[in-house]
């Protein structure tokens, strides 16, 4: 019996398991928290972790917290209070977190956004316009350091790339810890109408034996959102007309060596002139429901390199996230089914501007930039994708307008370069998402994108095209089972030269089905057993290849993630066909103790494809990440990844290649202000030149090294001093320095 068909009767023999486990109802869960009026004062509270101040008196109290994880709603382990309260320029919320044994509390000094689970925190979901679907996410630790983002319930979205202004303190104390915010109403995007209803949901994070999670309000499971479950907060009024603007000014010098012919690398280093630059980053607030974002000459330079990944072997384009400041601000909002927008393509802006605001019911965004180029452009294809030097200076603007109608929305997107001396690419289209009822979410995409590229030799040479893009999802998720099943169709050329779409000229279809299980003691608290197929077709109905995998999900004690999944997976290499590769992947996580607070180990064993020679193999990936905490002001975070691929094939036998990557950072905060990091990387490939079909070098690397210190006043307040040290691996396994650089950044945020 072949292993496709017996695929087959395992997935339809689950499925027909799912409908019979359809009949087991989940526990009833408690009732919604009614409505709650928050009460002004005019007492003073100082922002110190104390909450004796006479401002608290009279505050909104709420001490209900339900552990929504591992447990189903039950009261909480541990008691939480939340104090409420505001007044004419601030919000303010208070927390007084309980503890039986304050030794246990993990409150590391780490930096800013790094407020994790591996820690004690306190996350707040702030609604201010009660719309039930996205919200202001604020954390604290009982150190005091922040982290900030936005939860979007449409994708199920936390993303920690935008910053707010916001004041927070917090202490240890005999009895657990405190912690007190202070988030100006100028931070805040509310309506005009008075009064005013609010949305908010208080989470605490509590890793002991298990990462226990308790919310002020009951959270299903099964549920498919969660800002949806915030509690009302009534009765504000007199707000103040939401007018703000932050202006940014920097400065910066830089001091670079490098090689004058970087073909010798006998050549000595060169030492260039200080160059120093300046530049400002303008936002402005006219109203609570609009902004906009200004950049002049900005610098884009990045304060921590991209973790490295493998890059040998692989079909298509990497992503790497974006860091720069500008293009993070508001960055969710350009989320969307296929990824048209990917602001890591706007190589080098001397200017760019944004504007989001509101049309009557519906939101919008829009940027714009001039882009001088010198970065890359992807070229994809069905079974590859490639790169052309994107050697030309383009105007760039990406816009989105969305309206909401329930828990659904509707949205329209484009994006557009427009490049000097003749040529673009422009994508457009509708995007939406229907929410019909607590389990099923439908979200559906269709695009239509024109091309026409430059004459550049001899990646460009004028050609035009236009072509579509499509994505239809269908999500159904209970407390004891979920289903999901996407189509997508990409025709031949289709490009996003703005986004992220590195394979085009296909057709897929994927399906997978789920049992989800609830363990009422022992080491596991929740299970999911999975099937899943993936089939891909050519826009011409050729077989493309597919990939079919039944696996299993874990959660358990000490934040235990683990995953297990065994695929028959068959791809198009070319002009060798398909080929077939079955290999077991493989993925553990945990949170084991304060002083490792978290390790990863994750890889495959099996088939691995030969792609850049078009031939079968076995081999191997892995990958460790390990975080060791000495002091709670050190940390270290060490990740290795170690793959090699065999041939054993007539023709060709023995080791292709071995790559590894070795890579650790260390970071020594002083306090929740100021920082000194320390990263080392080393990157190198060693392979067998006799087995490949075209020239290789017998071993190549490189290695980064870089020195930072950091001190923040606010996310845009800030000073950078730092040293970078870079080079490559030769063929004698030798370091050979590249380069070297000097770094100073000031950052100063004036507000009014």
């Amino acid at each position: 019996m072949n292993s496709k068909f017996q695929f087959h009767r395992i997935f339809f023999f689950i499925a027909t398991m799912v409908g019979a486990y359809a009949n087991v109802h989940a526990a009833d869960t408690p009732s919604p928290p009614e409505p709650k009026a928050l009460p002004h004062t005019t007492r003073s509270i100082k922002i110190d972790g104390d909450l004796s101040d006479d401002g608290w008196k009279g505050a909104l109290i709420d001490d209900k917290f339900y552990e929504t994880s591992p447990g189903n709603n039950i009261p909480a382990k541990v008691k939480t209070t939340v104090f409420l309260t505001y007044d004419d320029h601030y919000f303010y919320i208070g927390i007084k977190a309980d503890d039986p044994d304050p030794r246990k509390i993990r409150a590391p000094f780490v930096e800013r956004d790094q407020v994790i689970g591996t820690d004690d925190n306190i996350a707040v979901f702030l609604d201010t316009r009660n719309d039930k679907r996205t919200a202001m996410e604020l954390r604290v630790s009982p150190r005091g350091v922040q982290a900030d983002g936005i939860f979007d319930d449409s994708s199920n979205s936390e993303d920690f790339s935008p910053d707010f202004f916001y004041d927070t303190a917090a202490k240890i104390t005999s009895e657990g810890w405190q912690a007190e915010f202070r988030i100006p109403m100028t931070t805040l995007r509310y309506p005009k109408s008075d009064p005013q209803t609010w949305g908010i949901l208080v989470w605490r994070n509590y890793p002991r034996d298990f990462r226990y999670a308790f919310h002020t309000s009951p959270i299903e499971r099964g549920s498919n959102c969660l800002i949806c479950h915030t509690m009302e907060l009534t009765g504000i009024t007199q707000l103040p007309t939401s007018h703000h603007i932050v202006a940014a000014p920097y400065a910066t010098a830089t001091e670079l060596q490098h090689r004058k012919d970087p073909n010798n690398l006998a050549s000595p280093l060169t030492k260039d002139n200080v160059n120093g630059d300046v530049g400002v980053d303008v936002k402005w607030n006219p109203s609570a429901n609009s902004a906009v974002d200004a950049t002049a000459n900005p610098d884009f330079s990045q304060v921590e390199s991209d973790v490295p990944q493998i890059e040998i072997n692989q079909r298509f384009a990497l992503f790497f996230p974006e860091k720069r400041p500008f293009f993070l601000e508001g960055s969710n909002l350009f989320n969307s089914p296929i990824q048209i927008a990917y602001t890591r393509t706007i190589t080098d802006p001397q200017w760019g501007g944004r504007v989001t605001g509101k049309l009557g019911s519906a939101n919008y965004t829009v940027l714009a930039s001039e882009d001088e180029g010198g970065g890359l452009v992807v070229l994809p294809g069905p079974v590859s994708s490639g790169f052309a030097l994107q050697d030309f200076k383009s105007f760039v603007s990406l816009g989105r307008i969305k309206d909401d109608f329930g828990p659904s929305f509707g949205s329209f997107m484009y994006t557009d370069r427009q490049i000097s001396g003749g040529g673009h690419n422009l994508v457009l289209g509708p995007d939406g998402q229907w929410r019909p009822n607590n389990a099923d979410v439908f979200t559906g995409q269709v695009l239509f994108s024109s091309t026409k590229d430059p004459f550049l030799a001899p990646f460009f040479n004028g050609e035009s095209g236009n072509s579509h893009a499509m994505q239809f999802r269908w999500d159904h998720q209970v407390t004891k089972y979920d289903w999901t099943f996407i189509y997508n169709d990409l025709g031949d050329k289709f490009r996003a030269d703005l986004g992220f779409v590195p394979q085009v000229g296909f057709r897929e279809g994927f399906g997978s089905g789920a049992l989800r299980f609830y363990p009422q003691s022992g080491p596991v608290a929740y299970m999911r057993t999975y099937v899943a197929f993936d089939k891909f077709f050519l826009q011409n109905n050729d077989d493309l290849g597919h990939d079919y995998f039944p696996g299993i999900f874990l959660i358990g004690s000490r934040n235990l993630n683990a995953q297990f999944e065994f695929h028959n997976n068959k791809v198009d290499v070319g002009d060798n066909g398909l080929l077939t590769q079955n290999y077991f992947s493989y993925f553990v996580q945990m949170d084991p103790f304060r002083h490792l607070p978290r390790f990863t180990f994750q890889g495959r064993t099996g088939d691995l494809i030969d792609f850049e020679n078009g031939r079968p193999g076995k081999g191997t990936r892995l990958s460790l990440e390990a975080q060791v905490r000495p002091t709670d002001h050190l940390t270290l975070i060490g990740d290795a990844i170690h793959e090699w691929l065999n041939l054993d094939l007539p023709t060709a036998n023995g080791r292709l290649y071995t790559a590894d990557i070795a890579r650790l950072k260390s970071v020594y905060v002083f306090d929740s202000r100021s920082f000194l990091r320390v990263i080392g990387q080393y990157v190198t490939t060693k392979r067998d030149p006799a087995l490949y079909t075209f020239p290789v070098p017998v071993r190549d690397g490189t290695f980064l090294g870089s020195i930072l210190y950091g001190y923040r006043l606010n996310w845009q307040t800030v000073l950078f001093v730092g040293y970078g040290d870079n080079g490559i691996v030769d063929e004698s396994n030798s370091f050979v320095r590249t380069g070297r650089s000097f770094f100073l950044k000031v950052s100063y945020a004036i507000q009014h």
